[in-house]
């Protein structure tokens, strides 16, 4: 500790201040122990008890899409409710154009750094495409995310058309919440990432979904890319908590990528991403830095290189002389 570093650079006193400086020493230690562990008990995981009983408190559950062991890390010290692995780290991590090319390898891997990041955070695995096409399939990889990642629950897409998925999973065991308005699964059928539900027939067929995944079983559903009036009545009629990701204020939680709202990620900008931070602008700075250190040959100096004994170096010089004589 940065304690004990100072107690040792500072000159020898008497008996009574190094006394009373390991003393005070010791009662530091002991309070920073002491909040670490109130720090655990505090940080309890989520509970699927508790993403229900949210609609009913009015708590605003917080999700975040996180995609490896680091942001992961950061969900859990910054207090998010929810960790989950989207099928969108095809595109943040893999550089795809879209989220078809995840695989259920790919996720549960991902999902297993996740969790290994986040082991007190609830982790919600998103079952990739074609992964869930029909209920033995469905079955199969949903096991995959509770066995192999150790999630909490999955997340396949789709509404009345899933429906029978859906309790199927829930019917095994398998907690399980689902994701309608824009769904990537099928950009291909919308033409692209379109928002969904502007007319009243649009906006009919995403609350007969939602109606239909609530009737499954499903403990929570979230909308994508829904106008944040129609997100805001539909979650209304439920009895299950809802998420939103560019549908507005009016749902039971938000979710966001953490790589669109720190910056990471800057291929493009969703309208309803935020930017809290630009970690890209200070990872760049950074390498580019480096990079001059480097080139200027100003780095690595004395404070971050090895050092040898003084009569071992000059043996080995000797050493080394006698070789290149033979």
């Amino acid at each position: 500790m940065p304690w004990h570093i100072a107690t040792r650079a500072e000159p020898h006193g008497d008996a009574v201040r190094k006394l009373a400086s390991r003393g005070t020493m010791l009662i530091y230690e002991s309070h920073v122990k002491e909040e670490a562990a109130v720090a655990e008990q505090e940080r309890k995981k989520r509970t699927i008890g508790d993403i229900r009983d949210s609609k009913r408190t009015g708590e605003k559950m917080v999700y975040m899409s996180v995609p490896d062991y680091t942001s992961a890390r950061w969900a859990e010290m910054a207090g998010i409710d929810v960790a989950v692995v989207g099928d969108s780290l095809a595109m943040i991590a893999h550089g795809h154009p879209n989220t078809i090319p995840a695989t259920m390898e790919m996720m549960v891997m991902h999902a297993r750094a996740v969790r290994r990041g986040a082991p007190n955070t609830f982790v919600l695995g998103c079952m990739p495409y074609q992964s869930y096409n029909s209920v033995d399939r469905a079955l199969a990889n949903a096991t995959r995310f509770m066995q192999e990642a150790l999630c909490d629950a999955v997340k396949p897409q789709g509404g009345k058309a899933q429906a029978h998925i859906l309790k199927a999973l829930v019917d095994a065991g398998i907690p399980t919440a689902s994701h309608i308005g824009l769904t990537p699964h099928t950009i291909a059928m919308f033409g692209g990432f379109r928002i969904q539900g502007r007319t009243a027939d649009a906006a009919m067929k995403i609350l007969e979904d939602a109606l239909a995944i609530q009737d499954a079983g499903c403990f929570m559903l979230e909308f994508e890319a829904v106008p944040a009036k129609i997100a805001r009545v539909i979650s209304a009629e439920l009895e299950i908590p809802t998420i939103g990701i560019g549908a507005g204020v009016g749902t039971d939680g938000q979710i966001l990528l953490c790589h669109d709202l720190l910056g990471v990620f800057t291929d493009f900008k969703p309208k309803f991403t935020k930017r809290y931070a630009n970690l890209t602008e200070v990872a760049v700075r950074g390498i580019e830095e480096y990079v001059a250190d480097v080139k200027s040959g100003s780095f690595p100096d004395d404070d971050h290189s090895y050092g040898v004994d003084d009569k071992e170096y000059e043996r080995f010089l000797g050493m080394m002389q006698k070789r290149r004589q033979l």
